[in-house]
Formats: C-alpha cells, sequence, structure tokens
C-alpha cells in the first residue's frame, strides 16, 4: 500500500467576505491538500494511507484540528501536540474578484516536532511527499524536515514540493534562502506561483526562473499564475542540454466563490493523479508532457481539483467530489 505524507503547518482559517467573518475552517497549505485526498480516497482498503507531519497547540482549535483530520481519513499518528502553546490563526479577506489577502499569527519561533514520532517514520519508494510554506524552511525545525527529507529521497519516495512564499516572509530570505535552496533540490517535482517568485526572486518570468534558481538543482518544474496560464518545465530527452516548455490555459469558472486553496487543491489532484496513474520517482526523472501518462494529464486531473475547490467557500474538495 502506498503512503502519501504530507509535511506542513496547521492553522484555523477564519474567511472574511466585506471584512466580515463569514466561516472559520482547518486550515494551511499541506494541510488543505491532505484533508482534500483524505476525503477522495475516503481511507478504503486498497486507497493509499494519507498522514500528516504538523504540529499543534493544546488547546480548543488544535483539538479542532485533529478531529477534523480524523474525521476525513487523515491520520493524527505523527501529529505533534505542544503543551503550554497555542495554534495558529490565519484571517483570510477576499476581494470582490474572491482572491484573499492574508494575515498570519503565528509563532514560529516555538513550533517543535515530537522526536519519538518523528524517529518512527519509515518512507518506502511507493511514497508520496508533500511539503511546502514555511514550514519546510523553518530554521527552529529544520533539522526535523531535513532529517525527513533526505530520508524519504534516499528512499526513492517521489518528493513534490510547493514553495508558497508569502509576502510576511520576505524579511526572513537571507535565513531561509539556503534551506529552501535545499528543498528544491531533494524534491522530484517543484511548483510555485509567479506571485511566490516575485517576493523571493524579483521576479514572474517562469522561464528565468527555472532557467536561474530551478534547472540546477530539479528538473521538473510547475508555475501557476492564479488564472493565468500553468506553465511546466522538463528535460529535453533528446537533447539533455535543453529543456521543454509547455503552456497550459486555465479554464475560466464564472461564479468564483473563493480563491483559498486553490494551489493547495492544484497540489492535491497533481497527487492523486500520480497515484491514480501508477507514477514512481523514475517517471517523473524522464516525464513525457502527453501520452495517457504524461505531466499534461495529471495537470488537467490538478485543475480540476482546484477550480472545484474555487467555486466553496471551503479549502479542500467536496466529500462528494469525484476527480
Amino acid at each position: 500500500m502506498r503512503n502519501i505524507i504530507g509535511i506542513g503547518e496547521t492553522v484555523l482559517d477564519i474567511i472574511f467576505v466585506d471584512d466580515q467573518p463569514q466561516r472559520a475552517v482547518p486550515g494551511g497549505s499541506t494541510f488543505n491538500a491532505m484533508i482534500s485526498l483524505g476525503r477522495v480516497f475516503g481511507g478504503t482498503k486498497d486507497a493509499p494511507s494519507v498522514k500528516m507531519i504538523t504540529e499543534t497547540g493544546d488547546d480548543h482549535v488544535g483539538n479542532i484540528i485533529t478531529s477534523f483530520m480524523q474525521q476525513n481519513h487523515v491520520s493524527t499518528e505523527l501529529v505533534t501536540i505542544n503543551p503550554g502553546t497555542q495554534s495558529h490563526l490565519s484571517l483570510a479577506f477576499l476581494d470582490s474578484e474572491r482572491n484573499a489577502d492574508y494575515e498570519f499569527y503565528k509563532d514560529h519561533a516555538s513550533a517543535k516536532l515530537n522526536d519519538a514520532k518523528i524517529s518512527t517514520v519509515q518512507f518506502s519508494s511507493d511514497d508520496v511527499i508533500l511539503f511546502g510554506s514555511f514550514f519546510a524552511v523553518n530554521p527552529v525545525i529544520r533539522d526535523y524536515t531535513r532529517s525527513l527529507l533526505n530520508a524519504a529521497h534516499d528512499a526513492g519516495a517521489i518528493l513534490y514540493y510547493d514553495i508558497n512564499f508569502r509576502k510576511s516572509h520576505i524579511k526572513d530570505i537571507p535565513t531561509i534562502l539556503g534551506n529552501l535552496e535545499e528543498n528544491i533540490r531533494l524534491a522530484t517535482v517543484v511548483r510555485g506561483s509567479a506571485e511566490d517568485f516575485g517576493y523571493l526572486y524579483g521576479t514572474t518570468d517562469s522561464r528565468e526562473v527555472y532557467v536561474k534558481h530551478i534547472r540546477p538543482l530539479c528538473k521538473v518544474f510547475i508555475c501557476t499564475d492564479g488564472a493565468g496560464p500553468v506553465r511546466v518545465y522538463v528535460p529535453n530527452l533528446a537533447s539533455p542540454d535543453t529543456f521543454i516548455e509547455a503552456q497550459i490555459p486555465v479554464k475560466h469558472l464564472d461564479n468564483v466563490v473563493s480563491t483559498v486553496g486553490a494551489g493547495d487543491n492544484f497540489n492535491a489532484g497533481f497527487v492523486y493523479g500520480l497515484i491514480r496513474n501508477g507514477y514512481q520517482k523514475a517517471n517523473l526523472s524522464a516525464p513525457t508532457l502527453s501520452g495517457g501518462t504524461g505531466i499534461l494529464d495529471i495537470i488537467d486531473i490538478a485543475e480540476r481539483f482546484s477550480l472545484h475547490v474555487c467555486s466553496r467557500l471551503d479549502n479542500y474538495v467536496d466529500v462528494s467530489f469525484v476527480p
């Protein structure tokens, strides 16, 4: 049985429309994707195991988050509940086009993972690891995340890295850049948004980002840009010194309710596509763009997840969603 293991933060997302709170739901970038994956795979006998390595406070919000995970077929066996701490909050203010402006209330300096739980984690070549956001570069827990990612990489697992870099962390770039580059080197696939790279590198040109910052470390790169086209970069098998670029238009959605979780569920759909199509790491070392099991076919699945979530005020696909 394959495992899908998420490594990331948890928060309680409070969603505002016209400056009025509309919904409070458990969230976090990797968390949102894992909930969607738990829902579509449903915890059935032959489904992959969905687990998450994360932390919460020992408060009411933490209880909400862990209970929600269990209800949605995401294992909590690797969740650290830190005594004497409060869980994180995220406020998402939706504008007239239902795009979100975020304010975060997090104490990254107090992040901690449980040694005993982390030491039990075993990876295999069948596993898919989804990780990203500041959690993946946070210096306070870097010894943990580095150890986990190296072990997964060495075991031959697929590592999918969603950079998901927020404006609020621009000041941290000098401190975390080395960790971010190490993550890219360990990753099998890197995804980021044009907005991420504007903050990180001062450019939203995906080709420039790939050539200068991604390709020397990881060969497979996906850049999303909101309602703009998805751009994909893979090695050119006929000419190893070159690469292939593809551009995929994003389908239009008439009634966007919220874009919170859109990128997270793109990730969930991509991971779902990897599992459904039986991908192993070797398939992504020399990927094809199309042809039944190509990356573009998987991106089509990823877009279906993303578009579905944009039609909802939740951060994840509906329990009845059929990919």
